[in-house]
């Protein structure tokens, strides 16, 4: 599988090209490389360059850092390889040009977007073969260095008898880069092919588009986007039970290895919306959409759910069913395997029996667990998040055995501790009863991975325990390697503790499979920002604020901008209002920066007034931008015993470096037990 970069030529030379690649495109591959190396362009391609023995990854980095240009194969495969991904993140973070051949019309991932945006494109098809060889060759002779042999060739002056012999050179040139988008057509189209032929089933559920050039790939295999169920009630309040349903069954179907199924604030944010089932399928990437409406009545329910073909509009299965609200948790199971069967797919072993784990049969404890997730999903205020602890210890009281009550009670809990605590003793009290709430969710469903990525959470913050944490991330991603939820929280987690590349990975899943979720885009932006990637954090942050106009997305943007060093555009940013204390935090920063200290005062004053010592780590931020070092280290001893949470970014904070070098500083580093990096 060549889907890197990697070691010096044999000959000793820097190669000029990187090539890279899914490995079902090898032969487009090596005929791209074989062409060029030609006519005298050094390629660079794995496996062929790699040496036997050496380290893959390491020799991959190495070919990345030396090529002058990288050159991407782009199809379905490599939108899909997270090979790819990586090589074409490395390419851009080395500032090394990208020139993509595509060789499908495969929609880019959110996280191709970022790097593939400004880049060559080359379209190698039937119509624009001429085009991609005139392209192909001026861009990689503009983009390779000088002093390449392809490039030395090129920039040479003209000599004196050379003249006539141009038209020739140029000729056997364009041809040969002809011949090259000729084969990269043809190999493509016949390997994709092939590929249909041993992969599809032998009667597909969901037809695929028509075959044709430049029409868009179809959504992949077994896709579908579960819509909010249509409240019938007559009652707008009781939205909640039909959205929570449709949410669990989500979950339910999310749970499935052989669906892939787009996540809950995407499907939702059709909530609502005259849209046609066609044009939503084509926002999602989903080949099918499943639809429905509930009709409660006391104790009572009807659920009618439809599973819909996205390219023809043709129904693939429906049904009614009349239910007692204690068999809703049941029903759902056996909606979900009727739907899986209707696509096709086949269950991996015990997946039918893991659907409702956590689960209650208790009909009244059911309706305040699907309360407080409207709550939680819905609103984002102090009242608000004080009745969605509310709804959540209402469903333990009334079923104690209700292990995801116990996980919503936890994720309540620690939102409101991280956000509206007054105080110290606030945020130990309701750290405290997130953990045992956790940890008892863990203990009757140990399976659950939900519950494994919020203990993770509560004791990376309440204790800062980073190995416990650690540990209960890695197994909530064996459980629930496509919950979107336990992907942003272990990404954040990941980059905080030095492992950019993993946390930024999973960062990048979650949107992939969220992707109008600007939550996903927020939580890539903090990431990026961790990661002192500032441009693409702000980029993330623009995402976001695409799909939602929330003033916390600004702050964090402002705060990004801060730190790459543009002060104006921060102070636009962070400026309006109502404030957070993002917005405290990057302004107290900003006003000192403009010798504007009496502001700065001001800022940080009415943020202690707000959160008292709850906000000690962005204190000791402040106060170590200022340059006051002991009342940043004073701030900081305040954190750690408190403790803060926010301490457990310290070790890839840039508004902390002015301590790095004190003593007490390392201190307080040496008692946390940072994992190595």
């Amino acid at each position: 599988m060549a889907e890197g970069g990697g070691d010096e030529k044999a000959s000793g030379s820097a190669p000029t090209v990187f090539v890279s690649y899914a490995s079902q495109d090898v032969a487009v591959a090596d005929a791209i490389v074989s062409t060029l190396e030609r006519h005298g362009v050094a390629c660079w391609i794995a496996p062929r360059d790699v040496t036997p023995g050496a380290l893959y990854a390491d020799v991959i980095i190495r070919a990345i850092n030396e090529a002058k240009v990288l050159v991407l194969v782009l199809s379905q495969n490599a939108v899909s390889s997270s090979h790819v991904g990586k090589e074409v993140e490395r390419a851009s973070a080395k500032r090394r040009p990208i020139i993509a051949v595509r060789t499908d019309a495969t929609p880019l991932t959110p996280a191709l977007e970022y790097f593939l945006s400004e880049s060559q494109w080359i379209d190698a098809d039937a119509q624009r073969m001429e085009a991609a060889a005139a392209k192909l060759l001026d861009a990689i002779r503009r983009l390779s260095s000088p002093l390449s042999r392809f490039g030395a060739a090129a920039a040479e002056p003209a000599r004196a008898g050379t003249r006539a012999q141009r038209p020739l050179i140029i000729a056997a040139v364009v041809l040969a880069v002809l011949a090259i988008a000729a084969l990269l057509y043809w190999l493509s189209r016949s390997h994709a092919s092939q590929l249909a032929a041993v992969e599809a089933p032998a009667t597909p559920a969901i037809a695929p588009p028509e075959a044709g050039r430049g029409k868009p790939a179809g959504p992949p295999p077994h896709s579908i986007a579960v819509l909010p169920f249509v409240n019938m009630s007559g009652d707008p309040k009781q939205d909640y039970f039909s959205d929570g349903l449709s949410e669990e069954l989500l979950n339910s179907l999310a749970a499935i290895p052989d669906l892939q199924v787009a996540a809950r604030t995407s499907s939702f944010s059709f909530k609502g919306k005259n849209a046609d089932v066609a044009d939503i399928a084509r926002e999602l990437n989903v080949g099918a959409v499943l639809e429905g409406s509930v009709r409660k009545d006391g104790n009572e329910v009807r659920i009618t759910a439809q599973l819909i073909n996205a390219s023809t509009g043709f129904h693939l299965w429906s049904h009614t069913y009349d239910r007692d609200l204690k068999n809703v948790l049941a029903l759902q199971t056996e909606i979900a395997t009727a739907v899986t069967q209707a696509l096709q797919a086949t269950l991996m072993a015990g997946a039918t029996s893991s659907l409702d784990i956590g689960g209650t049969q208790n009909p009244a404890a059911l309706d305040a667990y699907l309360r407080g997730r409207n709550l939680d999903r819905e609103y984002f205020d102090q009242a608000h998040s004080q009745a969605c602890v509310a709804a959540y210890l209402e469903a333990i009281r009334l079923d104690p055995q209700f292990a995801k009550a116990y996980v919503g009670a936890a994720d309540a809990q620690n939102g409101y501790s991280n956000n509206f605590a007054a105080g110290g003793d606030e945020v130990r009290s309701l750290m405290k009863q997130a953990r045992a709430n956790a940890e008892k969710a863990v203990a009757l469903a140990p399976e659950l991975g939900a519950a494994h990525a919020v203990l993770a959470e509560v004791v990376e913050r309440g204790t800062l325990d980073f190995a416990r944490a650690h540990s209960e991330y890695d197994r909530a991603l064996q459980l629930s390697p496509s919950d979107v939820d336990v992907l942003m929280r272990s990404g954040i987690f990941f980059v905080t503790q030095g492992h950019a590349d993993a946390g930024i990975a999973n960062l990048r899943k979650a949107i992939a499979l969220d992707q109008l979720n600007p939550a996903a885009y927020t939580r890539l932006a903090v990431a990026f920002q961790y990661a002192h990637r500032y441009r693409e954090s702000i980029e993330a942050s623009n995402r976001a604020l695409e799909f939602n106009q929330n003033i916390a997305y600004e702050h964090l943007r402002g705060l990004s901008q801060l730190l790459s060093g543009d002060l104006d555009a921060a102070r636009q940013s962070c400026a309006p209002t109502p404030s957070s204390w993002m917005s405290h935090l990057c302004m107290s920063i900003l006003d000192d920066r403009f010798h504007q200290h009496q502001d700065a005062e001001a800022e940080l004053a009415q943020m202690k007034s707000q959160l008292g010592d709850g906000a000690s780590y962005q204190y000791a931020e402040i106060y170590a931008q200022w340059g006051d070092v002991p009342q940043a280290l004073n701030w900081l001893e305040t954190a750690y015993r408190l403790p803060d949470p926010g301490i457990g970014t310290m070790e890839v904070d840039e508004f902390i470096d002015p301590l790095r070098k004190e003593p007490r500083f390392q201190a307080i580093e040496r008692a946390l037990k940072f994992p190595p990096r």
